[in-house]
């Protein structure tokens, strides 16, 4: 049995303070520099003292200067040497500032070079985004350690499954289990299953899951839970609860039972959910707010709000305070009923108990006004939004944009597109669509139209083939043969179809002007290109005959 640590004071603040402040009146990166100074502090060094002062420095060359002169104070009473905690410290301070080179440099004089150090190296690449340099020192640390780098297994399989790089995660596993040098543990199975289960590769985690040489922790088993939750298979969720209570290795905590409690709300199976819930009381897991969260949501997108509502009273009641999440799902709740004051009077009384509502309850209320045909009263929210430093998002601009085209209010619709960055929110390709779309439908507004798609276009998006049509559509009406002329060479270069209704406003209107030229060119350049429907070929062709054919008699 190893030997018991001997017990040791915290370090004293006053005196981590008061080393801190000497070490800001230096200068680290001066070679002349001297340590003397220091000395004063010698008698007080323990590895604890020397690693919370390394911690404390925000210059990571003052940590160095430190770590350098109580390598070897002088005097040095009590015979103090660095720790692999304090090499640990100094590494980390180091490489947290991109110091790869001083830190390699500092250990490899030192002879603490190590897997597990290395591991530390390849994770701080990993986190600063440099996937290739973390490769590169897993594959100097193998050959260093001759292939027994478990802790530089297990760090580079994390990067790679962070970096959502998990097929190259596989062949590092593979080469690790083929090489047979080191044998994975528990960390080792768990990433590579959660990398699985990360990109849906369920049943790839699952087999993993079922070779480990060693017993799966709790981590493992809650991301494999979660994993089949997600996916919807909650009778594999369930079985993998089960086998974690058959096997008395590791209980279900909090985590596992919400977990599979949000999975069965989701799927609308509530009598599950509550199952689970007696469940956890039995063997003596406490439901903590996520846990009733997930439960109130899956009853509110039932339509069952009273209950959501009698389960936050227990919520409440068991000790818990009630979130912005619990309400937005009430709110939520009231809107797939059909209960709009309800949802809008909630709202109010949320705001009225100085509790915050987000982005997502302002984005549910703002829909449920459109929805009702309020787009007022949705802006109204909008402008709350605003005053409460909420950035609204574009889908909710869109939903009012939506309902002030369907009651004919456009000039309200352009002002909302033109105040949109006052709310921090730039239009998308969507917003100009509604509105551009709307406009078209209107007579003698095209001047407008035209401004809106060349802003449109300033902004970054481009015209689709419904917005061209609806261009194609509204020059027609207008009988302005010359820009519905230009559309359609536009859409044609552009490989868009035209529509049967658009291309026959457009044979309509050019055949009554004479270009009827003009209109079989077009129709020409559409067939090469392929751009009339193969189901409608004919109809395209008999809209064309026929048109011609009444111009010419009328003649």
């Amino acid at each position: 049995m190893a030997a018991a640590r001997p017990w040791r004071a915290p370090p004293n603040p006053s005196l981590v303070t008061s080393i801190t402040s000497l070490l800001q009146t230096l200068n680290p990166q001066n070679a002349n520099i001297s340590s003397q100074p220091l000395n004063q502090f010698a008698s007080y060094l323990n590895p604890d003292l020397v690693i919370q002062v390394i911690k404390n420095q925000k210059n990571p060359f003052h940590a160095l200067f430190f770590f350098n002169w109580a390598s070897n104070p002088q005097p040095n009473p009590k015979n103090y040497f660095h720790t692999r905690s304090c090499y640990i410290a100094i590494t980390d301070v180091l490489l947290s500032h991109s110091l790869f080179s001083t830190a390699f440099s500092l250990l490899h004089h030192s002879r603490k070079v190590s897997d597990f150090i290395i591991a530390r190296f390849i994770k701080a690449l990993g986190d600063s985004g440099d996937i290739r340099g973390a490769i590169h020192w897993f594959h100097y640390v193998k050959s260093y350690e001759r292939g027994r780098c478990l802790y530089s297994y297990n760090s580079v399989l994390g990067v790679l499954v962070r970096a959502n790089r998990v097929n190259l995660a596989k062949a590092f596993y593979d080469q690790l289990v083929k090489e047979g040098v080191v044998v994975p543990d528990v960390y080792t199975y768990t990433t590579m299953i959660r990398g699985f289960c990360k990109t849906g590769m369920v049943e790839h985690a699952r087999k993993v899951f079922d070779e480990m040489k060693c017993d799966p922790n709790l981590f493992t088993y809650n991301v494999m839970i979660n994993a089949f939750c997600k996916k919807g298979d909650m009778d594999s969720a369930k079985r993998i609860i089960n086998e974690m209570i058959e096997s008395k290795k590791c209980a279900p905590d909090v985590v596992t039972y919400t977990t599979l409690i949000d999975g069965y709300s989701k799927k609308g199976e509530l009598q599950e959910a509550m199952n689970c819930m007696m469940e956890m009381a039995k063997h003596g897991c406490e439901p903590n707010v996520l846990t009733y969260n997930a439960l109130i949501e899956g009853l509110c997108l039932s339509g069952k709000v009273d209950e959501g509502k009698r389960m936050m009273s227990r919520m409440r009641l068991n000790g818990l305070k009630d979130n912005v999440v619990t309400h937005t799902s009430i709110i939520k709740g009231f809107c797939i009923v059909g209960k709009s004051d309800e949802a809008i009077k909630h709202m109010k009384e949320m705001v009225s108990l100085r509790m915050n509502p987000d982005v997502k309850s302002y984005g549910i209320i703002v829909n449920e006004c459109c929805k009702i045909r309020k787009p007022d009263a949705a802006i109204s929210f909008l402008r709350e939004m605003r005053a409460r430093g909420i950035k609204p998002s574009v889908s909710s601009f869109n939903a009012v944009f939506r309902v002030f085209v369907d009651i004919g209010k456009l000039q309200e619709a352009i002002l909302l597109l033109k105040q949109m960055p006052e709310f921090g929110c730039s239009p998308n390709f969507l917003s100009y669509s509604a509105v551009i779309c709307g406009l078209c439908k209107m007579k003698s507004r095209m001047q407008e139209v035209e401004k809106l798609v060349r802003e449109m276009l300033q902004n970054g998006h481009h015209l689709d083939a419904t917005m061209y049509n609806c261009l194609l559509r509204a020059y027609c009406e207008d009988g302005n043969e010359q820009m519905a002329i230009q559309t359609v060479y536009e859409m044609i270069s552009n490989n868009f179809v035209v529509s049967l209704d658009a291309f026959s406003n457009f044979v309509k209107v050019l055949c009554g002007k004479r270009y009827n030229r003009e209109v079989e060119i077009i129709y020409e350049e559409m067939l090469r290109r392929r751009l009339v429907p193969e189901p409608d070929a004919d109809s395209y062709k008999g809209i064309l005959l026929s048109t011609e054919d009444s111009y010419l008699n009328s003649t």
